[in-house]
């Protein structure tokens, strides 16, 4: 099977694949490739953070034009993966110099499995973009074509307890690796100062309570498939359940704007987090270090949310890190590649993420007391 992911976050993944038990992980490119039987596919789809989908290939062959794409999915045995009367989408991903053109490699393959089904049963299969009930996956680089049935069906970003959003929200599954690159395990306290609709917070009190990932998602892509096995998945979903820990550190969001405290709230909620999370109306350039110790990540307003101009904002962030955030560790996520020289800090660690298609820069900042502090800024 293979595991999609954001850039940056293979290794992640990798870890998380074989803390579950996968056998044989190999990492790719936005990707992770392991085995599994049944029960683990379930168990990936139901546990991982930082995963957006699960893939399982099905068919593999090498062709160098349409018309033998087209032959080769005409003969293949559709009949078993799907039923005539349930509906489906095509996901193409193509890299090749044969096939140029993805959405018509998509079209052939449509037309040979629906000719294949009006042969068979004289119906034939309704395409639906929106809400299919499987969901392909086509990958075709060079020659060598790779058709994959998509276990997750919606993105596993998609976990099913935000309830409201407010402008530019991160992806949860950006949000978890982020918190994961930053070393958090819930053996700590954790601060987001600038915690917008709440979702680093809730990602951070799942993983600090070892709270399987799609606890609140409604439904998976394998529950259409006609192996699936609902008291197999009872079973795994239930086991990882049990695994569920209580702990006794504190998470805490900062939030300066009314409105957006209450989606956090009507968010954290919708997770059943509410006994783990606590939100303060709060103006972190105004706030002190209260907790000890402390864990900061957070993700501050893009270009389009920020009132002040960028250089000003991110001399905020530094000063106030400086002067109230004393031997703290502090990471933050910025599209603006300008932004570091603009803290005054020197950063200790940066990593290359993806924000959506946006670039980012996820930095981490160690805050000393007393002269270690001024020695790391001007060294």
């Amino acid at each position: 099977m293979q595991a999609k992911t954001f850039f940056g976050f293979e290794a992640i993944l990798a870890q998380e694949l074989q803390a579950l038990g996968a056998a044989d992980v190999k990492m790719g490119n936005r990707l992770v490739e392991f085995y599994g039987d049944l029960g683990f596919m379930y168990k990936a789809n139901y546990s991982l953070r930082t995963a957006l989908r699960i893939l399982k290939p099905i068919f593999t062959f090498s062709v160098r034009d349409e018309d033998e794409l087209y032959k080769r999915f005409r003969n293949f045995n559709w009949e078993d993966f799907m039923d005539v009367d349930q509906t489906f989408m095509i996901d193409p991903t193509i890299h090749s110099d044969y096939f140029t053109h993805s959405q018509y490699a998509a079209l052939k393959m449509k037309d040979a499995m629906v000719d294949r089904f009006r042969d068979i049963t004289g119906e034939r299969p309704s395409v639906d973009k929106d809400n299919p009930d499987i969901r392909f996956n086509l990958h075709i680089s060079h020659d060598k074509v790779t058709l994959s049935l998509d276990t997750s069906g919606d993105s596993l970003h998609k976990r099913g307890y935000r309830v409201e959003t407010g402008p530019a929200p991160i992806n949860e599954v950006l949000a978890a690796g982020l918190l994961i690159t930053a070393g958090w395990d819930g053996k700590g306290n954790y601060l987001d100062p600038m915690c917008g609709s709440g979702t680093m917070l809730i990602e951070a009190a799942m993983i600090a309570n070892n709270i399987p990932a799609q606890l609140h998602r409604p439904s998976f892509g394998f529950q259409r498939f006609k192996d699936y096995d609902q008291l197999l998945f009872t079973q795994i979903r239930n086991a990882r359940l049990n695994r569920i820990r209580s702990t006794d550190y504190k998470i805490v969001g900062y939030e300066i704007s009314p409105m957006m405290m209450k989606i956090a709230e009507t968010n954290i909620m919708g997770a059943d987090l509410q006994d783990f999370i606590e939100i303060r109306q709060q103006d972190f350039f105004e706030s002190k270090k209260e907790l000890f110790p402390v864990l900061l990540v957070f993700n501050p307003p893009y270009d389009e949310r920020l009132a002040n101009d960028n250089q000003e904002f991110y001399k905020k962030i530094g000063d106030t890190l400086k002067a109230n955030y004393p031997n703290t560790l502090a990471w933050f996520i910025t599209s603006d590649p300008e932004a570091k020289k603009y803290v005054g800090l020197r950063p200790s660690r940066k990593v290359k993420v993806f924000n959506g298609k946006l670039e980012c820069d996820f930095l981490q900042y160690e805050m000393y007391e007393g002269t270690k502090k001024f020695k790391h800024k001007n060294d």
